[in-house]
């Protein structure tokens, strides 16, 4: 019997042979032989002997509404989700049996908070669904065991990531206590406390039994009236083009069979991509192993929490009277080879690799270094970029829907994502916020790339279980698309954001340079680790839940705009242009205000859902028709409009307008100009004076007002200007080409050099736009948000008889009156707060902070967040007026005000060019 303890001695004394990140797997092998059942810790599994040749265990229909290909967590929960919502001709494809792949060797842990308020609604479902629902609805127990959580922090940063996510439970109900390390100890006798902080303990976090959450959701969805077909390999998907070429879903294939249907979900875990491909889908994820050990009994160990220590990257999970050791290493194994005959098979476990977790385990948990390993568990899992799912429906294929990529959260997050994912194949978009996991989050040109998703996968892995800072930028694939402006900004200083592969400015260094530099792995498979790092340096000096160390260098930028003039460099917006006989039908039907105004006029506005949320904010502009002017103008004959949108979204906008134009059988065309043009932002008191040196037009309230934009000469370059700002301030955007953007930067910076002209960021606007209150599309503005709620009705034409999308549901809402609305919240403490802040009325929960940032103008902690009526009553301006308010910092509160406008030029005079 091999000891841990034992284990580690050996593997430390070992000389361990080099790899490399690209090859280190092509030797590895995996258990041709089904694993023997005592080699998972779960009392049941749902192989039955060699049942993939067998054939399939009912027979196919003709024909389905929807066919989910794969039976793990995210294929039964879909099913399940669709046939209770009212779609019973669903059929479920396993191609071996329930749980074959990843799902049958999962560990199965539930924790109930995260660092996302969406993410801990999902998981709320999955625990509803999983302890309570199905066993109402069958009478059958799921193998849920509600033995708690405990998450272990070694250090404040950590303590102060756990008491955030304390805070925010308390909006949601979620029981957590902070635990000094002697409460720890009496809790969890067995524990080493020595090096402790603190622990956050939620009490009903459990565990989930993979095969038993299956097998009955698998029950609960044939009662409803879906079919659930296993040992039924799909070998193809047939796609037809229709008659304006928009390709769809008509058919899954089989070994024995085809089944027709305009709907299919591809749940097929680590071979998604396989599945995507017959289709002609990208589905950027990679597979890895990933694993954990299983331990001799331990005395003293039942009914102990699992457990989660971030710093060591290991998670011990209660199995009866032993655990699971397990975790997330810098070094994972890659499986490059991913075999179609792999269902219930195992990998040999790689101790070095896996050495780490047991160091960490033994040091937590002293009684494991005498314990024995009773088995191991070494099975695929899939990843991707971000370590968040890949959902929703395909850019390529209209009825192609993606439920895969779970990162081994696929059991947690099942059931919440489940009931998504049915909303979205029925309604055609799911009930919450979902873009954080929607596959259109990522730019069409980054999901086949595989460098791409190899490196921004590893990263991800490796820094699983860090602490989760508000600034943090990723290190893997950088640079993959540059503005412009990127050689010049970096030369002065610029430390750049990644957005959408775009490298944005994010706020600049006084220091001098610090590049992005090519992905290291951080040292990880023998690859030489990057040295005098200054990019990284800076990234973690800002790893800090107090005010960042560069705090006075984003002050100077905001207040430089303030009262001056600063240059902002915006190229990565989304440019994109809408043509065609019907291009102003379809502006009437995407745009909530009424961007049909004389040519040359700007207008901000908001794009819907059917349900009234709002699925984007940008600029509209009405352009003169005539001959092409590329790229500031395209040909046209007819309605001409301009869209300009925040470029890290801009996928998921062209993918919303694109579907939108195809669903009301519009005739349009939409160009794609993103690439071609540059955009800088001058904005502050002192710009036009700036701007009036450099480009040949007067730039007076009279000649060119607010709100508009003309074609112009900037030093001899022609640009689009518009007179627009997202800070508050007088100000214009320069539209430019691209073989023209640094002549004209130039030109800019040199008129500014006696105003005091200087470069500003990202870091900069975000503070500028919260203090003057404009919004953020998946920030304070998300898709669950309608126009009305988020302060934004002024866009919404519903004074006119003009039809647009959600209009209904915003009408609607009128009528009724608001249940919940965005509030603006300051503080007097210097204090940072950064979103996830509990809101409290009267003593209340109300609500939590969306968005938050320093205001500098003002001086103060600025806060937005949606707040409700307990009692589901109206939330009407007095309902704000009368209620006391404070904020829960990390388990502090703080007395707030509530606004409702905002603090900074309520009367909108700054932008007019109104100072003084």
């Amino acid at each position: 019997m091999a000891l841990l303890g034992s284990a580690v001695r050996r593997l430390v004394s070992a000389v361990r042979p080099p790899f490399s990140p690209l090859c280190r797997t092509s030797a590895r092998a995996y258990s041709s032989e089904h694993t023997k059942e005592k080699s998972v810790p779960y009392e049941m599994t749902l192989k039955q002997g060699d049942g993939a040749t067998s054939g399939p265990t009912k027979p196919l229909p003709r024909s389905a509404d929807v066919v989910v290909i794969g039976g793990g967590s995210l294929g039964c929960q879909t099913v399940y989700h669709l046939a209770k919502m009212g779609i019973t001709n669903v059929v479920l494809l396993e191609r071996d049996r329930l749980t074959a792949g990843t799902t049958w060797h999962t560990a199965g842990l539930l924790w109930q908070l995260r660092p996302s308020d969406v993410e801990v609604e999902l998981l709320a479902h999955t625990r509803n669904v999983i302890s309570k629902d199905l066993e109402e609805e069958t009478g059958l127990h799921t193998g849920w065991i509600q033995n708690g959580g405990l998450f272990i922090a070694s250090n404040k940063q950590r303590l102060d990531e756990y008491k955030r996510l304390m805070s925010l439970g308390k909006v949601y109900g979620i029981e957590s206590h902070v635990l000094s390390p002697a409460e720890t100890k009496d809790l969890y006798p067995l524990m080493n406390v020595d090096d402790l902080y603190g622990t956050l303990y939620v009490p009903k976090d459990g565990t989930m039994d993979p095969a038993g959450t299956c097998t009955t959701l698998s029950r609960a969805a044939t009662a409803r009236g879906a079919t659930v077909i296993e040992n039924c390999p799909v070998t193809g998907i047939q796609v037809r083009t229709d008659d304006l070429g928009i390709k769809k879903v008509k058919a899954v294939e089989t070994t024995h069979g085809t089944i027709e249907t305009p709907c299919v979900v591809n749940c097929a875990g680590v071979w998604a991509t396989k599945l995507g491909e017959m289709a002609g889908v990208k589905v950027p994820l990679i597979a890895m192993h990933h694993a954990y050990v299983v331990t001799e009994r331990i005395e003293g160990i039942q009914n102990m929490p699992n457990v989660r220590d971030h710093d060591a990257s290991v998670y011990l999970r209660l199995q009866g009277d032993a655990l699971s050791v397990g975790g997330y290493e810098h070094n994972p194994v890659f499986w490059d080879e991913v075999s179609d005959k792999f269902a219930f098979s195992l990998f040999d476990l790689d101790w070095d690799v896996f050495m780490q977790h047991i160091e960490g385990a033994i040091n937590r948990v002293p009684v494991l270094e005498q314990t024995g390993i009773k088995s191991t568990v070494c099975g695929p899992e899939s990843f991707t970029a971000d370590h968040k799912p890949l959902m929703g429906e395909a850019p390529e294929v209209r009825g192609f829907f993606l439920g895969c990529g779970f990162n081994s959260a696929g059991m947690m997050l099942g059931g919440g994502c489940g009931r998504e994912l049915a909303h979205w194949i029925i309604h055609g978009r799911p009930e919450k916020d979902m873009y954080g996991y929607d596959i259109r989050r990522f730019h069409n040109s980054l999901t086949d790339n595989k460098s791409w998703i190899r490196e921004r996968s590893h990263e991800s892995y490796a820094k699983n279980y860090s602490v989760v800072f508000p600034f943090d930028e990723p290190l893997a694939s950088r640079n993959m698309r540059k503005d412009p402006f990127h050689e010049v900004l970096t030369a002065q200083g610029c430390v750049f954001q990644e957005r959408h592969g775009w490298e944005r400015p994010g706020w600049f260094n006084k220091d001098g340079p610090a590049p992005v530099k090519d992905y290291d792995y951080y040292g990880a498979y023998d690859i030489k680790k990057n040295i005098n790092y200054k990019y990284k340096d800076l990234l973690g000096e800002e790893y800090t839940f107090d005010f960042p160390p560069h705090h006075d260098v984003i002050k100077s930028e905001c207040l430089s705009c303030r009262h001056g003039v600063a240059v902002f460099d915006m190229s990565y917006f989304g440019k994109f242009y809408l043509t065609g006989p019907d291009a102003k039908k379809a502006a009437d039907w995407l745009f909530t205000a009424d961007v049909n105004k004389k040519p040359g006029s700007t207008v901000y506005t908001c794009m819907l859902n059917k349900r009234g949320g709002t699925e984007a904010d940008l600029t509209v502009s009405r352009l003169e028709s005539g001959a092409a002017n590329l790229p500031l103008a395209p040909e046209s004959d007819g309605d001409v409009y301009y869209l300009a949108i925040g470029g890290g979204v801009a996928e998921h906008n062209w993918n919303h307008i694109r579907t939108s134009l195809q669903d009301q059988g519009f005739h349009c065309q939409l160009t794609d100009h993103s690439e071609d043009m540059g955009m800088i932002s001058i904005q502050g008191p002192k710009s036009r004076e700036v701007l009036q040196e450099v480009l040949d037009t007067d730039l007076s309230n009279e000649a060119f007002p607010f709100s508009t934009h003309k074609v112009v000469n900037a030093a001899g370059h022609q640009v689009r200007a518009m007179r627009l700002s997202f800070v508050g301030e007088l100000g214009w955007e320069l539209h430019i080409p691209k073989d023209s953007c640094l002549p004209v930067y130039h030109a800019v910076m040199a008129a500014g050099a006696k105003h005091g002209i200087i470069n500003s960021g990202y870091r900069a606007i975000d503070s500028l736009s919260i203090e003057k209150g404009y919004r953020h599309w998946h920030a304070d503005l998300r898709p669950d948000d309608t126009p009305l709620e988020a302060g934004l009705a002024f866009t919404c034409k519903l004074k006119s008889s003009i039809p647009f999308q959600g209009r209904d549901k915003l009408v609607k809402q009128k009528e009724e009156g608001l249940r919940r609305r965005i509030v603006c919240f300051t503080i007097d403490e210097k204090v940072p707060m950064f979103g996830l802040e509990a809101v409290f009325r009267n003593g209340v929960p109300v609500g939590h902070l969306r968005r938050s940032d320093y205001g500098f103008f003002i001086d103060k902690t600025i806060g937005y967040g949606y707040i409700r009526n307990p009692d589901g009553g109206v939330v009407s301006a007095d309902f704000i007026k009368s209620g006391e308010f404070t904020l829960e910092r990390m388990g502090v509160t703080y007395k707030a005000k509530a606004h409702l406008k905002s603090p900074f030029d309520p009367e909108n005079k700054r932008v007019k060019g109104i100072y003084g």
